[in-house]
């Protein structure tokens, strides 16, 4: 009962942060970031958006990376229209990736390579929500293969990058930021993955999501394990309950209660994934963290998830994601 009890209060805290963001627009100063190289999956639309948003003023280069170009030119048309312009803009580039299709992976990183020699920060950002039976363009569970199997095989493709910018960037700031959810808690299967169900896609919406939430915290674990000697750093955050496209399906009558009741502006999310690419509470001391809402070192609330990690599950996701 003691634990049922830990975990419940565990998930309100995430629903609903006691604190105010740790880390926003002001901790990362205009033209702070000249001379860095940023990609962000999925900043076309939601906390990714957001997440530009917040950047634009910096002066990195930033990728977005998307399925969708014409998305991609609208979100760059959108940020760069601020009046009045940043002293330090930006440059923004758009970057073709479609991780229900693991035949663009490689090509994009590619593509990436061939305009730059380093990667200062990975945002793993992008992910999705399926229907029961869902597969990727091979044959994959969507979930997993969109949230899990496509980003491993694109950050191994740019691992040289970021090992390339880790070797002159200051200590701990060269980074790959997985992206959680509350759902892990509430929805993952005992001990994180279920591999039977994901071999066979016959799923339960929900519940796969929070596996392939799993599987991106053991990602962040492992690579950790695998890339930190390399001075790379990598965590996993749950943005927050924030409100982004995941809900245009939905209702107007849910969305009122949702709106009301539940999520948080989107903005909110992006601070999480701020403070998970660039606070320096995060570092080589607690590399594989996972982060709370709105910036909080704090474990994920399930033990038989952390247990999972702690026996090895991680290499074994890590290694079957490889072999997918």
């Amino acid at each position: 009962m003691a634990q049922v009890t830990k975990s419940f209060l565990a998930i309100v805290r995430q629903f609903y942060p006691s604190a105010p963001p740790a880390f926003t627009e002001k901790d990362v100063k205009a033209g702070s970031q000249v001379g860095k190289v940023f990609i962000i999956t999925g900043a076309n639309s939601g906390i990714g958006l957001e997440l530009l948003h917040v950047l634009y003023p910096t002066g990195a280069t930033i990728y977005l990376a998307s399925r969708s170009l014409a998305k991609i030119q609208a979100a760059i048309a959108q940020v760069t229209s601020v009046s009045p312009p940043p002293t330090t803009p930006a440059t923004l580039k758009a970057l073709y990736l479609d991780l229900s299709d693991l035949t663009t992976v490689k090509r994009a990183a590619y593509e990436f390579a061939a305009q730059e020699r380093r990667l200062d920060i990975l945002w793993n950002n992008a992910g999705n929500g399926y229907s029961p039976g869902s597969t990727t363009k091979q044959g994959l569970e969507a979930s997993i293969g969109t949230n899990c199997v496509a980003p491993l095989l694109f950050t191994q493709e740019l691992v040289p990058l970021l090992h390339a910018a880790a070797k002159t960037a200051p200590r701990n700031t060269v980074r790959i930021v997985w992206t959680g959810s509350v759902q892990i808690d509430i929805n993952a299967p005992y001990g994180g993955i279920d591999y039977e169900r994901i071999e066979k896609p016959t799923t339960v919406a929900l519940e796969e999501y929070g596996a392939s939430k799993a599987g991106n915290w053991f990602l962040a674990v492992e690579a950790a394990k695998r890339w930190g000697k390399y001075g790379i750093i990598s965590v996993c955050g749950n943005p927050g309950n924030v409100l982004t496209g995941i809900y245009a399906s939905q209702s107007w009558l849910y969305m009122l209660f949702l709106k009301t009741f539940v999520l948080y502006k989107a903005r909110y999310g992006a601070y999480t994934m701020l403070f998970a690419g660039f606070s320096p509470e995060v570092n080589e001391d607690n590399n594989g963290a996972y982060i709370w809402p709105w910036g909080k070192i704090q474990p994920i609330a399930r033990p038989d998830v952390l247990q999972a990690a702690s026996e090895g599950k991680a290499t074994r996701f890590w290694e079957w994601c490889e072999g997918a």
